[in-house]
């Protein structure tokens, strides 16, 4: 609910401060005294598109604030933004836009994006106004309206909808591009045979480049160890003056063990001592090891050459990186194998699995026609209902024997749109079902019923909407709703019956009116005046100001005859008597 709104430098309006409640609240005033920048305000705070022509003139920006109290999704809403709860747990808002048009927007206290504001306005508030009457003449608006009468949920339609269409879209895509499919999974399939045959096992790349290299250079490699090996713990046919480390450290072993007890920190260094004659003794043997592990027979080099060269060709065709950062070498041919095995199966275009395409997309299509036709069972039963129960509110709105017709017909099949079959015959298919939905206005039992968007006048499409936003009230789960001059071409008993029906409207909700009808401003819980105040430098300014008692009284002669006459003040008092016992 709107608890307060102010306005800075909106158009005519320079500083305006408005305070809201529960039940009705009228916004009156002259003709271009700029009861509209109330609206205008409120679509600014609630995400509308911003324009620096809004701004006044003189002023650097405009600025609207509100107070709104919030439940339910739009607190959770504002709670996913960041914004916190005043102290009286209101949620304080505001929308800057400066005279470059420029535009910002902050709730609960921190800035957040004017989408933000948007989905909270879906959420608290639904402005109609003159424009929702032309909206009103637009089918896919119609069959919006019958919908939300009617209850309907659309989820598992569109569900529906949805698997028919990608089901559709798989078999024919198979069908259109079976040639292309096929020469497609013969590459794949030989390029998985050529890999299969050679077997690459992963690492393996790396492993034959490393023997590759150790088998070329075998006689340099023994000579190396052999070397090393002497040096370190003699030969086995040693020259008469050879030494090696091993012999030489064997007396200095025998020499700390002898003379170490005298000493523990020499006793310390001859266990260190040993520990390097072990050392040196493990590393002779592993270099002996090593060379006898070498192998120089000239096959196994020629072996080994071969399976790298079968590698190579792989690598080549098979092994280039997806991504920069991907594998490489085997690891990139083993990649490309598994990718294309599941590719492979991805597009078998064998007779089976055309035909297991086709069953499917036929048993998706069968349900999303299941799915259509029960939602237009439902929107067909729901129109005689709708029709009925606005008829009697036209009535009621001065339009006696007016009759609103809720017409609903299958949608015609046209060439290259998909198509249901329902017991009726073939019917046009889109995500909303397969029905047109059309408003028709009979105006007396003797005219002929015509379509809402040719026949009615402004007045007329006035009245219709008021009567299905009072059928409709419970279906809006948004706590506010502001109309704004929705009675123009509406007068007489008319208007009093659209007063009656706003504050109808008001019991179960806040509803905010821009009129001017004494008429509809006589039922209002509080009356707010905009009013032309004194010009500065030229500009036009205006103030809001709420009115009672007197004032009131005054006002509503001024909307009656313009003039604040006697006759004009004793209508207003009976206007004000009318409706007080109606809503007291």
């Amino acid at each position: 609910m709107l608890d307060e709104l102010r306005i800075q430098a909106l158009g005519v309006i320079d500083d305006a401060t408005m305070h809201f409640g529960p039940g009705l609240t009228v916004v009156t005033g002259e003709t271009g005294a700029g009861k509209t920048m109330v609206v205008t305000g409120l679509q600014l705070l609630f995400g509308a598109r911003a324009d620096r022509a809004q701004v006044r003139t003189g002023s650097d920006q405009c600025a609207v604030d509100g107070r709104v109290t919030v439940a339910g999704a739009a607190l959770a809403r504002i709670a996913e933004a960041g914004a916190q709860l005043d102290e009286d747990d209101t949620l304080l808002l505001r929308r800057t836009v400066t005279s470059t048009g420029r535009s910002r927007a902050h709730a609960g206290g921190v800035s957040v994006p004017v989408g933000v504001l948007a989905e909270l306005g879906d959420l608290v508030l639904a402005i109609h106004g003159q424009a929702g009457q032309m909206h009103l003449a637009r089918p896919a608006e119609q069959r919006n309206a019958l919908d939300r009468y009617a209850g309907v949920d659309l989820v598992d339609y569109r569900t529906g909808w949805r698997a028919w269409q990608e089901a559709e879209q798989r078999w024919q895509e198979r069908v259109r591009d079976a040639a292309s499919l096929a020469a497609e999974a013969e590459v794949l399939e030989h390029g998985l045979v050529e890999i299969e045959r050679v077997a690459p096992q992963p690492g393996e790349d790396e492993e034959l480049a490393t023997i590759a290299s150790r088998l070329a250079h075998v006689d340099a490699l023994r000579t190396a160890a052999r070397v090393a090996h002497d040096a370190l713990v003699g030969s086995d046919d040693p020259a008469p003056d050879a030494t090696d480390v091993l012999g030489l450290l064997g007396p200095a072993v025998q020499d700390l063990a002898r003379a170490g007890s005298a000493d523990p920190a020499l006793d310390d260094l001859g266990a260190r001592l040993r520990t390097l004659v072990a050392e040196v003794a493990d590393l002779g043997a592993d270099l002996a090891a090593y060379e006898a592990g070498l192998d120089a027979d000239p096959d196994t080099l020629a072996r080994v050459e071969q399976r790298r060269a079968d590698l190579s060709a792989l690598i080549r065709r098979f092994g280039r990186a997806v991504d920069p950062d991907g594998p490489t070498g085997v690891a990139a041919v083993l990649d490309w194998a598994k990718r294309a095995a599941a590719r492979h199966a991805e597009i078998d275009v064998s007779d089976d699995a055309l035909a297991r395409l086709k069953e499917a997309r036929d048993t998706a299509r069968a349900a999303a026609a299941r799915a259509a036709g029960a939602l237009s069972a439902q929107r067909t039963e729901a129109a005689a209902r709708l029709s009925a129960a606005v008829s009697a509110e036209l009535a009621g709105l001065a339009m006696p024997g007016a009759e609103l017709g809720v017409v609903v017909r299958h949608r015609p099949p046209s060439t290259g749109q998909p198509t249901l079959d329902l017991p009726g015959g073939q019917v046009g298919a889109g995500p909303e079902g397969v029905d047109e939905v059309t408003f028709e206005l009979r105006t007396e039992p003797a005219a002929p019923a015509v379509a809402l968007h040719r026949g009615a006048s402004g007045g007329e499409l006035s009245r219709v909407m008021l009567a299905l936003e009072v059928i409709l009230a419970d279906t809006d789960p948004v706590p506010t709703m502001v109309f704004d001059e929705v009675d123009a071409g509406v007068g007489g008993r008319a208007a009093i019956e659209v007063g009656r029906r706003l504050a109808r409207l008001a019991r179960s909700r806040q509803v905010i009116v821009v009129t001017h009808l004494a008429q509809v401003a006589a039922y209002a819980d509080r009356h707010l005046v905009v009013d032309r105040a004194a010009a500065s430098g030229g500009i036009t300014a205006s103030e809001v100001q709420a009115v009672a008692a007197a004032d009131r009284e005054a006002e509503l002669a001024r909307m009656l005859g313009g003039l604040d006459s006697v006759t004009a003040r004793r209508h207003a008092a009976e206007l004000l008597a009318q409706a007080g016992s109606e809503t007291g």
